[in-house]
């Protein structure tokens, strides 16, 4: 088929429905009706020669032919839409959806100044934030996800921008029998743990660091946020090795804060993203917001 017998408005709601694989869904986020959508699938099956999207018991999936075309479109899109819109970006006019994929601490230390501005200054935009998961780096490579802010090493081939480093220290009861100000390496295998275990988790990072000196710490209670985390360390005997600010501002008069001992390193967070959208306007408004709320944050 030649070019000029295609229609390209029918490029957007493409990468919708692969990206949805749900045409109510997909509908939904052109803002258009279920049955033209409906009508729109079924012209792009009939111009790419392919089912595009197949029923299954899980529900819809990709052709081979459709997984090709969203690998296509995640670089074409942006190319296009960076080369129309150019410098004319602004965000209090755009309309655009971003979506973040991060763990609840960076959320936590850059939500407070960042939502208050995204919402300021990108009145009519939309922010989704997603929780980390083993497909985050897949997602952001398809075009999913259009951040991810993680300790985490990514992809090669990924972009990456350092935000800010944070180290840890120890979150005890007040009436824990532990009274240093700096805990040891046998301290933390003296005593049960509350760590915390999301699907990437950064509290096993610490775990690792003890078990590469030989520690095996003891585990009683797992949650999926650091602030349970804070919760089940108090009126117990359980040590809680928690990022340093989160901490400190859910310390109170039931919780101790201790260092942690000298082997128990840091972590530096960054910001990834995909090379096709180094040049694209709404994702380098997004970066450079970031980039300022982490600088402020790290300031004291």
């Amino acid at each position: 088929m030649h070019i000029e017998n295609v229609d390209l408005n029918l490029l957007r709601p493409l990468e919708l429905l692969l990206r949805e694989r749900n045409v109510s869904r997909a509908a939904d986020r052109a803002n258009i009706t279920q049955s033209a959508m409906s009508r729109t699938l079924a012209r792009l099956r009939a111009a790419c020669g392919d089912e595009l999207l197949v029923r299954t018991p899980a529900g819809y999936q990709l052709t081979p032919r459709a997984r090709m075309l969203q690998d296509e479109l995640a670089t074409l899109l942006p190319a296009i839409r960076a080369m129309f819109e150019g410098a004319s970006f602004d965000a209090a006019t755009a309309t655009d959806t971003i979506r973040v994929s991060a763990s609840d601490y960076p959320v936590t230390i850059l939500g407070e100044e960042l939502f208050p501005r995204f919402t300021t200054e990108a009145p009519n935009m939309s922010l989704i934030i997603t929780p980390m998961a083993s497909a985050t780096f897949s997602d952001l490579d398809q075009g999913r996800v259009d951040l991810v802010l993680t300790p985490l090493a990514g992809m090669p081939h990924l972009r990456r921008e350092q935000l800010f480093t944070e180290d840890f220290v120890c979150v005890l009861s007040r009436s824990h029998p532990l009274r240093a100000a700096r805990l040891t390496v046998a301290d933390l295998a003296a005593y049960p743990h509350a760590t915390v275990a999301g699907m990437f988790p950064q509290q096993t990072i610490v775990i690792s660091q003890l078990e590469r000196l030989g520690v095996q710490t003891k585990t009683e209670i797992r949650v999926p946020y650091f602030t349970a985390a804070v919760a089940a360390v108090r009126r117990t005997q359980l040590i809680a090795v928690l990022p340093r600010r989160l901490a400190e501002r859910h310390a109170d008069d039931s919780l101790r804060i201790a260092e942690p001992p000298h082997e128990i390193t840091g972590l530096d967070y960054a910001m990834f993203w995909h090379p096709r959208v180094d040049a694209d306007p709404t994702h380098r408004w997004l970066r450079a917001l970031v980039t300022q709320v982490a600088l402020r944050s790290t300031k004291p």
